[in-house]
């Protein structure tokens, strides 16, 4: 099978962990090992990967420059796809035992300049605040802010991918058995021109929603959205929480999940559902048995709703 698999930031960082290179190294071990198992077993794999934490830190690195030396978001975007990619690359290359080889793939995402993302920012980057904190700099820097759980984050651009032109390059690396990293942090997005060349913008695609389209264009079995839950809940966080282990599209969007986590992951599942695909969610420990349907909650056109 080809699998494209989705590792959330909760792989390459915790909350309230420190964005040093050694705190992401050890979570992308991790993430490695459990990546690993799809390959010993058999199956193509690609990996995509979330950047959020590193945006941001790289966007408020450039804020001690001056205005007009600060890298606009698609720039920095490229940068953390690089450095992230690197670190599974070898992580995964290392737990392999070099006997596969692993290609990390600058990937760019086109994007409509007519989306209304651009007027509505939702996409959290950087760390996390206190309310009073995040109201400061926001302030300062001409952000917008909004609310992620306990804290605040700042929020950016979101608009949705139309189309993946790396697509083809994706494609000669199956070919040759690669395992293709790529599409990291929902790719740098970029708008097309009407001379058909390209330029970045400043924005940030959602991870998922770009995994989905991947999932979609290369003919992949199956996409894998991991995370730190083991399933999706109806009712999470409550007394009267339920695992739903198996979602048909339509049951899937009829659910209202939260914008700033699970939600994104579901749509992404149910989107990738309606092509005939099966998509699954849950942790990233739990990969292959998320593959196998033995764990998580799996989205497709033949699930059977558990009651």
């Amino acid at each position: 099978m080809l699998v494209v698999a989705a590792v959330g930031g909760n792989a390459l960082l915790q909350r309230g962990q420190p964005l040093t290179a050694e705190a992401q190294r050890a979570n992308v071990k991790t993430a490695a090992e459990a990546l690993a198992r799809i390959v010993r077993a058999g199956h193509q794999l690609i990996v995509t990967h979330g950047n959020g934490p590193q945006v941001g830190l790289l966007a408020l690195q450039g804020a001690a420059y001056k205005p007009d030396e600060a890298y606009p978001l698609d720039v920095l975007g490229a940068e953390t796809e690089g450095m992230i990619g690197y670190l599974i690359e070898q992580e995964l290359e290392n737990t392999l035992g070099h006997d596969h080889a692993v290609a990390t793939l600058l990937t760019q995402v086109v994007v409509d300049a007519g989306d209304p993302a651009f007027g509505q920012p939702t996409k959290f980057v950087g760390p996390v605040y206190s309310k009073e904190e995040a109201e400061a700099r926001a302030k300062a820097a001409g952000w917008t802010i909004a609310q992620d759980g306990d804290y605040w984050r700042r929020v950016v651009p979101s608009p949705k991918p139309v189309e993946i032109p790396d697509l083809r390059v994706v494609r000669m690396l199956l070919d040759q058995g690669v395992i293709v990293i790529c599409a990291g942090g929902g790719g740098i997005p970029v708008l097309r021109r009407p001379d058909g060349s390209m330029i970045g913008v400043e924005a940030v695609i959602d991870k998922d929603a770009a995994s989905a389209l991947l999932a979609a264009d290369i003919g992949a079995d199956a996409l894998l959205l991991l995370t730190d839950v083991d399933a999706v809940y109806q009712g999470f966080g409550t007394d009267d929480a339920k695992p739903l282990h198996q979602l048909t599209p339509d049951q899937g969007r009829a659910l209202d999940m939260p914008k700033g986590s699970m939600g994104p992951k579901l749509a992404a599942a149910c989107d990738f559902a309606d092509l005939g695909g099966v998509a699954a969610i849950g942790r990233l420990a739990d990969a292959l048995e998320l593959l196998a349907g033995t764990s998580g909650t799996c989205v497709s056109k033949k699930a059977k709703q558990t009651k």
